[in-house]
């Protein structure tokens, strides 16, 4: 299940639906079967069955809106909670960072955020994303990779996490991609921002690897 943003989970600067059909079509180059849903919370409260989900979605919050002022979806949030504590897989993609705010079961699940006031990006350009985990099998056997991306950067991320990628700004690494596997597997991979991200056969290739190993196939 891809939950792809529409509505309070859009904003401008993300194609969300040019993104999840490149993402949507990676998986079914290595044999899912996906299903892409542009309605965030209807994707959340449906997700029996599924073995996966992937969130490409933006930030609910964008608009300096409290969470006081938010009515979070019942359905959505009692159906990632069941499903994160049965083991669902979890692909977190790049503004999923920031996004899910009203539901604190995500922001646990996969160990970091978009901070406002402290997290940035500078402008998107090509860029080489190190590899510094050689040793688990989502990178196995890689030394990095390019990709033209936009690079977030002072992210908050716990310290339980295992940093897998990283990129560099200013002589400075932060952690790219990453994995936690309490309370359930996640991956996130904080690139991705629009459709130049996927033109990179070492990121598809990533994702597929990411996509497998949070499922556990």
């Amino acid at each position: 299940m891809i939950a792809s943003g529409t509505g309070r989970y859009a904003d401008p600067w993300h194609p969300f639906p040019a993104t999840s059909r490149r993402i949507a079509g990676a998986l079914r180059a290595d044999g899912w079967e996906v299903t892409v849903d542009d309605d965030v919370d209807h994707a959340l409260a449906r997700l029996d069955g599924v073995d996966l989900l992937v969130v490409n979605a933006g930030d609910p919050w964008r608009d300096g809106d409290t969470p006081l002022e938010h009515r979070r979806d019942a359905d959505a949030d009692a159906g990632l909670r069941s499903a994160i504590a049965r083991g669902i897989g979890i692909l977190a993609v790049h503004a999923a960072l920031a996004t899910l705010r009203d539901h604190p079961a995500w922001r646990e699940a996969i160990g970091g955020a978009w901070e406002p006031g402290r997290s940035w990006h500078p402008p998107i350009a090509e860029v080489r994303v190190p590899v510094v985990d050689p040793g688990h099998p989502i990178t196995a056997g890689s030394s990095g990779f390019d990709v033209f991306d936009e690079r977030y950067s002072d992210l908050a991320v716990d310290d339980d996490v295992r940093v897998l990628a990283v990129h560099e700004v200013d002589g400075v690494r932060h952690p790219a991609v990453w994995v936690r596997e309490e309370p359930t597997r996640a991956v996130v991979s904080s690139l991705g921002h629009d459709e130049r991200a996927y033109d990179s056969p070492e990121l598809v290739a990533l994702l597929q690897r990411a996509a497998r190993w949070a499922a556990r196939v």
